[in-house]
């Protein structure tokens, strides 16, 4: 195969380590030579992060499906009034915290809906209880989309809310809410939540406050290459004034079961080339500032993902143990510590379990 890498400026400026503009990043969500895009970004990630692929112990738990917020791109929300809504007590969170660690869990991911009647202390109260229970586990807990909701129904600051939620334990934010940043798109997929600006806001402030979050880009559905790139540098601009997000999760649309699928917005999920353009062109724009780039398996598929992991990809993620948001929209998958060995190892590289913060605990 005769690959010219340096056929694209923007690939070519990438390769010299600079920092990619708007209009590089068009251009290569544009460039028709997904391959030499491949390889540039798999090549810009052995520079930066070696041949280790890592990922985490993770289990899920979702404190609430009641929400608010009535968002077309998601199937996981429901209204008080639903007859399978459910908001989990805090003896519940305590008891699914232990069903994790039980699993060997090092990480506990929790988030939830926009639950309109639970006020501060609930947290607090969930934080300190799974904490004083099980002190070697990291709480990776809510979004910035939550905490800008929690804050607006309590009445209180943003940043008295993340105070407050450290005190109580919080050791780092999830990623996600973030879906895509630009107003032209977020108004058509979002009813009810912040915007992208408050999102961002709400990041750095916690960023400030010493909580470190993953950051995340919902993409697959009404989309152009110019909201994804806008999308990336406005992370990257948080990025180089905080150093405080720890990874960046594509996510991938899963259309079933949603509003943006029944209205015929989206009817199906994006093509892998586009999934694994997503990747390498975040790869590139991030590179040197956000340099953990991982490849969620779980939306995926497992033999996508390996893929991605050489299109610039160098995290799986985690176990996601008891996911329930993608399995709403009907994608069903589980996995092991030690399948995604195997997975890593099957493409030659180096798997390593990590913790929250992308600190090695141990190779394989």
């Amino acid at each position: 195969m005769n690959i010219n890498i340096y056929a694209s400026k923007a690939l070519e400026r990438a390769l010299n380590g600079e920092e990619l503009s708007f209009k590089d990043g068009l251009e290569l969500m544009e460039y028709e030579d997904i391959h030499a895009l491949g390889m540039v970004a798999d090549m810009v990630r052995g520079r930066l992060k070696g041949d280790t692929v890592t990922f985490t112990c993770s289990y899920y738990i979702n404190y609430t499906n009641v929400c608010a917020a009535s968002c077309p791109l998601c199937a996981f929300y429901r209204k008080e009034v639903d007859g399978d809504a459910y908001t989990l007590s805090v003896e519940d969170m305590v008891k699914r915290a232990g069903e994790g660690v039980a699993m060997g869990a090092n990480e506990l991911h929790i988030v939830g809906g926009f639950h309109p009647r639970l006020g501060l202390e609930y947290y607090e109260q969930m934080i300190k209880a799974i904490k004083a229970r099980f002190k070697g586990v990291t709480i990776k807990a809510l979004t910035p989309a939550e905490v800008f909701f929690i804050a607006r129904v309590t009445r209180n600051s943003v940043r008295e809310v993340l105070t407050r939620l450290k005190d109580s334990g919080l050791d780092a934010l999830a990623g996600g809410g973030a879906e895509i940043f630009h107003k032209e798109v977020r108004d058509r997929i979002v009813v009810g939540k912040c915007s992208g600006d408050e999102w961002l806001q709400v990041a750095e402030e916690a960023h400030r406050l010493g909580i470190r979050s993953n950051c995340t880009m919902l993409y697959g559905h009404i989309e152009r290459g110019e909201h994804v790139i806008d999308h990336l540098i406005r992370l990257r601009e948080v990025q180089k004034r905080t150093n405080g997000f720890l990874t960046f999760i594509p996510l991938k649309f899963s259309p079933e079961n949603t509003e943006l699928y029944e209205k015929g917005a989206v009817r199906e999920q994006c093509p892998s080339t586009y999934d694994l353009r997503i990747i390498a062109v975040s790869r590139l724009m991030l590179a040197n500032t956000i340099d953990n780039i991982s490849v969620y398996w779980l939306a995926l598929g497992k033999k996508l993902a390996q893929v991605g992991l050489c299109y610039g990809g160098n995290d799986l993620v985690g176990t996601a143990f008891a996911e329930e948001i993608y399995r709403a929209t009907g994608v069903k998958n589980a996995t092991s510590i030690e399948e995604l060995v195997y997975m890593v190892k099957e493409i030659g590289r180096v798997p390593a379990l990590r913790d929250t913060f992308h600190n090695i605990v141990r190779y394989f």
